[in-house]
């Protein structure tokens, strides 16, 4: 379109485009720039949308100046359309009121900033902006669409609030109120004090620097809040004091440093709150974080470490392939072997030597051999009755390998009841010439081990209960010693 009949403010706009100059239509009077009240800001205030797209597809340039469509505080009337438009300038829009949601699907812009500024939705699909694309403060009830977008530095969205209208209530929306799947991001997705009613998709995006969620909210009861599945990032996730009420599904994702939930509060109750599952994460911060509310699945995902209060796990864990090196804050198997007991796929050995191998790294030999005593006393279980039988019996006697003292405490007991039991009544000797003298501690050995012979055993002939009481040594010298030979190898074989 020819520019022409034009407004007052729109004649401010066209002769400052061309060298780049600030039009700012702001009053300084307290809530008349809110533009939240911007349909109620008169024509001294108002530009046409099909102004801004003739200036940006055909605007006058001054020689030795460099051009920008640089707006503060206006009412842009109509539709913003620059569907496939390439603009060699920067454009500013901050503080405006959008009658129409702005069409940039396919665009190219040097950069673009509409912060403080409120507008119905955003539809800027494979956009392409060499520079900082910045929504900062921004009040959007409509759906931001961002799929496949490519900004080369930086994309702001600090302090916005997206899918709420004006008077605070959910905006209805059938499809992800923010959308950024596939988008390329060149530098930072900065994004603190973020709040979204409704579902946040940015599956398979690529962010070279870091993710800032901090102090964000999430909302989307009952489905998801944050779909981020196959995301790549080059640095960390900060979301520290991030509350979500959803699913936040972070499959597949690749975050070489910190996903930082500290101090955080998921809740999805029914539900998964967390998936981080195939995930390969440096560092996994819930410190001081809320209790989930929801299940949590990590299965086949690495992590380098993760720094989680046991406290902080539902009851529904999925831990099964689970890797990781380290755990903090450092703390007695006892209090950790719970999440274990509670992966809700029943008994997983993986889970159980991952722990153990992370007490080994630090040099806690005693948590190791707790976790797998807890690991074998989980297994029998799972195993048929007579083998349950043999598992107790191999606990109670030597804790499975683990607890060898207790084959020391038995056998002493034994001897110690055999001897005094011997003391007090003589056994009488098959043959009176033949018998070596008769040694109550060294018949009951006799009778407890069943390798070696001392040579009373065969001497001498027990009656009555006595002779039941050496039956009873004898079946449970073997029982005791075959149960510490297969302790013994079990050892043997974990070394």
């Amino acid at each position: 379109m020819e520019i022409t009949d034009l407004t007052p403010a729109e004649l401010r706009v066209r002769d400052a485009f061309p060298h780049g100059a600030l039009v700012d239509f702001r009053t300084g009077v307290g809530d008349e720039d809110d533009p939240e009240g911007g349909a109620d800001w008169g024509a001294g205030r108002t530009v046409r949308a099909e102004v801004l797209r003739a200036l940006l597809l055909s605007g006058e340039r001054a020689d030795g100046e460099v051009a920008a469509l640089r707006v503060w505080g206006a009412r842009i009337s109509g539709s913003l359309n620059v569907r496939y438009a390439v603009a060699e300038c920067a454009v500013l829009l901050a503080g405006c009121s959008f009658e129409a949601a702005p069409n940039l699907y396919g665009s190219q812009v040097r950069q673009l900033n509409l912060s403080g500024s409120v507008l119905p939705g955003l539809d800027a699909a494979t956009l392409r902006v060499d520079g900082v694309l910045r929504l900062t403060d921004c009040r959007i009830p409509g759906p931001v669409r961002l799929g496949a977008a490519r900004v080369t530095r930086a994309l702001f969205f600090d302090g916005t609030r997206i899918g709420v209208n004006a008077d605070g209530t959910t905006a209805p929306n059938e499809e992800p109120v923010l959308q950024l799947n596939h988008a390329v991001t060149e530098d930072d997705l900065w994004w603190p004090r973020l709040e979204v009613h409704g579902e946040v998709r940015i599956n398979g995006a690529s962010v070279t620097g870091q993710i800032q969620l901090d102090d964000a909210v999430l909302v989307n009861p009952g489905a998801t809040a944050l779909q981020a599945e196959n995301i790549t990032v080059g640095s960390d996730v900060r979301g520290m004091r991030l509350r979500v009420r959803g699913r936040v599904n972070l499959r597949g994702a690749r975050i070489p440093g910190q996903l930082n939930l500290a101090y955080a509060r998921l809740s999805h109750p029914g539900g998964v709150a967390l998936r981080a599952s195939s995930c390969t994460i440096g560092e996994l911060w819930l410190r001081e974080a809320e209790p989930i509310e929801g299940g949590v699945n990590l299965r086949r995902s690495q992590f380098d470490l993760i720094h989680a209060d046991p406290d902080v796990w539902p009851q529904e864990v999925l831990l099964d392939g689970l890797t990781y090196t380290s755990l903090l804050p450092r703390l007695p198997a006892e209090r950790r072997l719970p999440l274990l007991e509670h992966e809700v796929e029943g008994y997983t050995p993986y889970a159980y030597e991952q722990l153990t191998a992370a007490y080994r790294r630090i040099g806690d030999d005693d948590a190791a051999r707790t976790v797998l005593l807890a690991k074998q006393r989980r297994h029998r279980t799972t195993l048929p009755g007579y083998a349950r039988v043999w598992g107790h019996l191999q606990d109670v006697t030597v804790g499975y390998g683990f607890r060898p003292v207790r084959a020391a405490a038995w056998l002493f007991s034994l001897l110690l009841a055999g001897s005094v039991a011997y003391a007090t009544h003589h056994p009488r000797p098959l043959k009176a010439d033949e018998a070596p003298p008769f040694s109550p501690v060294v018949y009951t050995l006799d009778l407890l081990l069943p390798i070696v012979d001392f040579g009373q055993e065969k001497a001498y002939n027990p009656m009555g209960w006595y002779q039941w009481l050496s039956y009873l040594l004898i079946v449970t010298g073997w029982l005791l010693a075959t149960t510490i030979a297969a302790g013994i190898t079990r050892s043997v074989s974990r070394q």
